[in-house]
């Protein structure tokens, strides 16, 4: 038996029209009404593990470690794992700081640039 953990230096959720599609639960996805300064709920599966103590890249992931740039950074505020139907989830809550609305460079491993 071993313990299967990922470590992830982003938060990575998919594309709204995943959640409209009915491919994805609304809280895998990138909200609709991203904005500074408000607090939103992320699912993903699998355990997982994010740093907690400033900010990280928020990425749109199409799967298969696709990754778009950065398009928001935000500060992860709460992580929870859970088992549900013999699967294991990771659930939080991250706050938007900024919004990129350019292709620039923001992020240099953990530090914000």
């Amino acid at each position: 038996m071993s313990i299967i953990a990922e470590y992830n230096p982003d938060l990575a959720l998919r594309n709204i029209s995943e959640f409209k599609s009915g491919n994805r639960e609304k809280e895998e996805c990138i909200p609709e009404d991203l904005r500074v300064g408000k607090i939103y709920q992320f699912l993903k599966q699998g355990q997982r593990h994010y740093w907690l103590e400033g900010e990280v890249p928020l990425a749109e992931t199409k799967g298969q470690n696709q990754l778009s740039l950065p398009i928001a950074s935000v500060i992860i505020l709460e992580v929870t794992h859970f088992v549900e139907k013999n699967k294991i989830y990771t659930k939080g809550k991250y706050k938007v700081v900024e919004i990129f609305k350019d292709n620039k460079i923001h992020f240099e491993r953990f530090n914000r640039i």
